[in-house]
């Protein structure tokens, strides 16, 4: 039985270019990028190498770039690494859709004495931008919000929501996880202040992550030790991660426009094939070539459950997520899914597909037969 997987948004398979690349520091340059002797100083010139590369490809400085393990850490380093330089400021501004790398974090410093404001979305989950423009005061620390949702796709207007932070001249964190490889951005234009990104979400090695953090901000590191990252981030570099990393992020900017063409194409013959079977199922997030991730569908499909309906397309080899693969052990509906108020009825079916670059068009028949096939299933028909 042929397998065809559909959750790129949880993560890619690292690219054949960037395995050949990264192989040498698996094996032969091993050595440590601290050390004094002349491989370690090739390796240490490497990794700038590889932070030039990430710099590049998003429009920043190679000294704005930090490496971390991924984007979970990459989160929890700006929120909490600016929260520890600015005590002074215990207010906090995000939405009600964000990954939970963010909403832990900052549940974890309500525990402190934080005030966290959580922002309302509409049905398509777009921030309330005049909820935004009235919270924001003297005491908010910064605004951190998701450029492109991990579970319906949802790109934001990062534009406006940074224009509102320069009024008010408040810090602004972007989660830019998913939108990275989806999105021609540049730091500068957007006029952020932190960025996150993570390697295996563009065909990089996992473990890896990186921190864009705009010069001339002050942020305390999660973990001390040695003088790693300009003495930000302590601990032995992750070698041929981090390299791995660089050029994976050289070969999205490269290839940015093809891979886009290429999902938007899948997205919307998918979409007006399964939409033909499937009457009354609902798109969640924003509609189809809009601000919308092009690689992206949710649906909502009524008087199934999610679980049940991913356990049967999997024994069909149906690779696909419900809602968020880091909330599929629960049941109950996502934060998000209940931020854009679904209909009830809809709420405990939501499956995600997400495309990547190895997604073939030809495929579409097959794998809409077998959620034919896995819905007949489920409804005893």
């Amino acid at each position: 039985m042929k397998e065809f997987y559909l959750d790129y948004a949880a993560t890619t398979p690292i690219d054949e270019r960037v395995l050949k690349y990264v192989e040498p520091y698996l094996t032969t340059h091993f050595h440590n990028p601290s050390s004094l002797h002349t491989h370690a100083i090739e390796n240490k010139k490497a990794i700038n190498d590889s932070r030039k590369k990430i710099a590049d490809a998003i429009g920043a400085h190679p000294e704005e770039i930090f490496f971390t393990s991924g984007g979970t850490e990459s989160i929890n380093f700006a929120i909490k690494g600016y929260a520890d330089k600015h005590p002074e400021l215990k207010e906090i501004i995000t939405s009600k859709i964000e990954h939970k790398a963010t909403l832990n974090t900052l549940h974890f410093l309500e525990k402190k004495g934080y005030v966290v404001h959580y922002l309302d979305v509409d049905a398509f989950g777009l921030v309330d931008l005049k909820q935004l423009n009235s919270l924001i005061n003297e005491q908010t620390l910064m605004v951190s919000i998701i450029y492109a949702n991990n579970e319906i796709g949802t790109i934001q207007d990062v534009k406006s929501i940074s224009k509102i932070c320069r009024k008010h001249k408040t810090k602004l964190h972007l989660d830019a996880v998913q939108a990275f490889g989806q999105i021609d951005f540049d730091v500068q234009d957007l006029d952020v202040d932190f960025l996150t990104l993570s390697s295996h979400k563009f065909y990089g090695p996992k473990g890896a992550g990186a921190l864009y953090v705009k010069k001339g901000l002050d942020i305390e590191p999660l973990i001390h030790g040695g003088s790693h990252e300009s003495g930000h981030r302590a601990g032995t570099e992750n070698l041929y991660g981090i390299i791995g990393m660089g050029e994976a992020a050289r070969i999205a900017k490269l290839e940015l426009e093809q891979n886009r063409e290429h999902y938007h194409k899948l997205q919307i013959d998918f979409h007006q094939r399964i939409t033909k079977v499937f009457k009354d199922i609902k798109l969640n997030g924003t509609p189809c070539g809009s601000n919308r991730s092009y690689n992206h569908l949710s649906y909502a499909f009524k008087d199934i459950l999610g679980y049940q309906l991913h356990f049967q397309l999997s024994k069909r080899g149906i690779y696909v997520a419900t809602g968020s693969a880091c909330s599929s052990g629960s049941i109950t509906p996502s934060h998000v899914i209940e931020a854009i108020k679904l209909e009830d009825e809809y709420q405990p079916c939501v499956i995600r597909i997400t495309f990547g670059k190895y997604s073939k068009i030809e495929d579409h028949d097959e794998i809409i037969n077998r959620f034919i096939e896995s819905c007949h299933e489920l409804k005893g028909e």
